[in-house]
């Protein structure tokens, strides 16, 4: 469906009809040969909304994705995952030609199933487009094999088994998928380690130009959104480097900050509580006590 510049695709026949494929042989799930895929793109900019799961294994595509006001330039063994709803882009002038496999699936599809429950913990799926899993030759073969197994499965006579054999490939690629990502944080090291340092610099200056004061504890998607990245993403990237994800590190600057008020200042617990940007001393008393094993209170007289 067309809505001004914006694409709504609802079903997976709609998708096909809209590549101009051949319908469907499964109404809830498909995957498709991008190879086979032609279709024009009438306006420069052209705005998609996908009412499924979305998983992209992509080459030689010569058009530019844009998620929010960021590119990105696919090249080969490049992944990328869209999850229901999601807004995107893509920008051509000319016929939209790629290799590579796209897999689609309905919620529906999944619903009942273990898989369905699951899907929260593939964070991937709200990263951001320039976010994407670079694939390795090895990676994107093992990839394309799993692709062509349910192409296969999902085109073979429907039977009791069907659903539950398509939902165990899918699973699968999922998995590979996570294990893929944490390797590319490992193998981007350097890159992922100069964020790190920008993460705790912007922590820091944050607390010490008084903002929480002003404006509260910073929020996930506050220090994500100054990263220029998702905050999924830098979640999963920081549990790979350190082991805690980015509300922790939050966490960890705001209790050294109140362990150096309650040392140097005569500041009560609530005032501390109050400057460190809680609304509610009882609130801060819960997070000291959490990370510390010991009240701010009993902090201070063990100073003495």
């Amino acid at each position: 469906m067309k809505k001004d510049s914006l694409y709504i695709v609802n079903s997976i026949s709609e998708l096909h009809s809209f590549l101009n494929l051949p319908k469907p042989t499964h109404p809830l799930v498909s995957v498709i040969n991008l190879s086979e895929v032609r279709y024009s793109i009438p306006e420069k900019t052209q705005s998609i909304v996908y009412n499924f799961y979305t998983v992209y294994l992509k080459k030689n595509y010569n058009a530019k994705i844009r998620y929010g006001q960021q590119y990105y330039d696919f090249d080969s063994g490049i992944m990328a995952f869209f999850a229901p709803k999601q807004l995107f882009a893509v920008e051509s002038d000319s016929t939209t030609k790629a290799e590579g496999w796209m897999l689609v699936f309905h919620p529906d599809f999944i619903q009942g199933f273990p898989l369905a429950r699951k899907m929260k913990d593939y964070g991937f799926f709200s990263y951001a487009v320039n976010e994407a899993l670079h694939t390795s030759q090895k990676e994107e073969d093992m990839i394309s094999g799993i692709m062509l197994n349910l192409q296969e499965e999902i085109e073979k006579m429907i039977d009791h088994y069907t659903q539950d054999v398509i939902i165990s490939h899918v699973e699968l690629l999922l998995n590979y998928c996570n294990r893929f990502y944490n390797r590319q944080f490992i193998t981007r090291k350097h890159a992922n380690n100069e964020i790190l340092s920008n993460l705790e610099n912007l922590i820091n200056d944050y607390f010490e130009d008084g903002f929480v004061e002003k404006s509260g504890i910073p929020s996930v998607q506050y220090i994500a959104e100054k990263l220029n990245l998702s905050p999924n993403y830098l979640s999963d990237m920081l549990r790979s480097l350190t082991g805690q994800n980015t509300q922790q590190h939050i966490h960890n600057k705001l209790i050294d900050k109140a362990k150096e008020l309650l040392s140097t200042t005569e500041l009560s617990v609530a005032e501390i509580a109050y400057q460190l940007g809680f609304e509610h001393p009882q609130s801060f008393h819960k997070l000291f006590k959490g990370k510390t094993n010991v009240s701010p209170l009993k902090f201070r007289q063990s100073l003495n």
